[in-house]
């Protein structure tokens, strides 16, 4: 510290004071001077000690704070942040955001790894007919009428009881009704954040969700996912610096990485939303299919202190033109969360709220959830032993637990791009890393998806990225 007592301004100089102490600092911090989480002055006392004014040390540490070389504590003082700037990831604005998307292929004869999407032949449409005969027999016109913007409340009952075997615990008020789990993250954005807000995101992560934080004229920060979830040390050093207003994470099967979140890392972000008073979102797309003998705990499960949005789609495990599904939302923001529902479309479909509300009741999504594990867990295990037979050296992967897609990483430095041509062009389509970065970097990764996938197709198109990555590595 004292050598930051040290610094002389020059008064005479065009050079604002504030500017002129803020860099002589940075110059301390970049010779190794000042370390990472030394704490500065109190500004009385370094105006004092510098013979300024203490708006001058204030704009000063406001200068640091701006280029991330400080971050400040309430109540505590300002600190020297903890990475270098040059290793300081530069927050992701809109115009920088990839706007590609998964692209749609109509080839009859594909098989289709790059779907996420259930296969039509598993929806169960006849028993959503008898539902929906009786929500028509029943409920006549009124259930087209218009809904509580919070939704149906028999049915936010009954989602309170089904959360019950997840081991949440909520009542009808704190649960929102949406139209999926796009809509869901669309109205978390448009109640809670502000032009120059931060969100954190995992990297790489669901360009649904980055499109949904970037329209908001947000920024949003890249935190690396490991095996077990994000990395916590990054985490930890960068939510000092930019103080993101969210952090967006799935616990369970991260698209694309597959990878799911440890005991210990949900913990620890639990213990970081509650310390630095942000909140958590956590998409829950595909919990439903874990497929080894471990006990499913979700983040909000685990959520005492009231810092999770908790989205639950059932867009896999049912039939993704359904659009419904549903938050539950910490008591602090649910008013302006239906506030935003209300302004996107007043509320959900009523008429399939009522005919979501008997299927739950008796039990049919209980029933339809074993059925199509027991089919998935088949696609899984297909699909694992297919790429350890046909795929060995030429990929490396971590085995998931669970879900309906493997994130491969491709060896030997093959242009992933001329890989998914080749690919199409022998009708198999997967899905490149690069529609999973926020700015469309070449990543060396493949997904593929066998939720839209029979057995024997699974085979033949793993045979099929073998022969070609074969062929490309000569």
């Amino acid at each position: 510290m004292n050598y930051i007592y040290d610094i002389k301004l020059d008064k005479e100089s065009e050079k604002p004071l504030y500017k002129q102490l803020a860099n002589d600092i940075i110059k301390l911090v970049e010779s190794g001077k000042l370390s990472p989480n030394s704490k500065l002055p109190p500004i009385r006392k370094l105006a004092e000690k510098m013979n300024v004014n203490k708006t001058t040390v204030v704009n000063a540490y406001k200068y640091l704070e701006n280029r991330k070389v400080a971050y400040s504590k309430m109540g505590s003082g300002t600190y020297i942040s903890e990475i270098n700037l040059e290793n300081l990831p530069s927050p992701i604005l809109m115009n920088e955001f990839n706007t590609r998307k998964e692209t749609k292929f109509e080839l009859n004869e594909s098989i289709n790894f790059a779907s996420g999407t259930t296969s039509e032949n598993l929806f169960p449409v006849n028993r959503f007919k008898i539902f929906f005969n009786e929500v028509l027999d029943r409920d006549k016109g009124n259930a087209f009428s218009y809904q509580d913007t919070k939704g149906f409340l028999p049915l936010r009952e009954s989602f309170s009881l089904y959360l019950n075997d997840y081991n949440i615990k909520s009542t009808p008020d704190k649960i929102q009704i949406i139209s999926g789990a796009q809509q869901g993250l669309d109205i978390i954005a448009k109640a809670m954040l502000s032009f120059g807000d931060v969100v954190f995101v995992e990297s790489p992560t669901y360009y649904g969700a980055l499109g949904a934080f970037l329209s908001r004229g947000v920024q949003v920060v890249e935190i690396p996912v490991c095996n077990d979830g994000m990395d916590m040390d990054k985490l930890k050093s960068l939510i000092k610096i930019y103080n993101p207003k969210l952090i967006y994470i799935m616990s369970y099967f991260q698209t694309p990485t597959c990878i799911s979140y440890s005991l210990k890392k949900k913990q620890e972000l639990l213990e970081i939303a509650n310390r630095y008073n942000t909140y958590i979102v956590e998409e829950d797309t595909q919990s439903d299919f874990v497929y080894t003998d471990e006990q499913l705990i979700l983040l909000k499960s685990l959520d005492y202190k009231n810092k999770v949005i908790y989205i639950k789609s059932f867009s896999k495990i049912l039939m993704p033109g359904l659009r419904i599904g549903f938050m539950v939302l910490p008591n602090a923001i649910i008013n302006m969360v239906t506030s935003a529902k209300y302004n996107t479309d007043i509320s959900t479909s009523g008429f399939i709220q009522r005919a979501f509300d008997l299927y739950l009741k008796g039990d049919e999504l209980k029933k339809h959830t074993i059925y199509m594990r027991s089919i998935f867990i088949s696609r899984y295990e297909t699909a694992n032993s297919e790429i350890n037979k046909n795929l060995k050296g030429l990929v490396s992967y971590k085995k998931p637990s669970g879900g309906v897609s493997f994130w491969l990483k491709i060896r030997n430095n093959i242009d992933i791009e001329m890989l998914c041509n080749n690919l199409i062009k022998n009708n198999v389509v997967v899905t490149p890393g690069s529609i999973f970065s926020v700015k469309g970097e070449n990543l060396p990764y493949i997904r593929i998806s066998f939720a839209n996938v029979e057995i024997e197709d699974i085979k033949k198109g793993i045979q099929i990225i073998g022969k070609i990555l074969r062929d490309m590595n000569g």
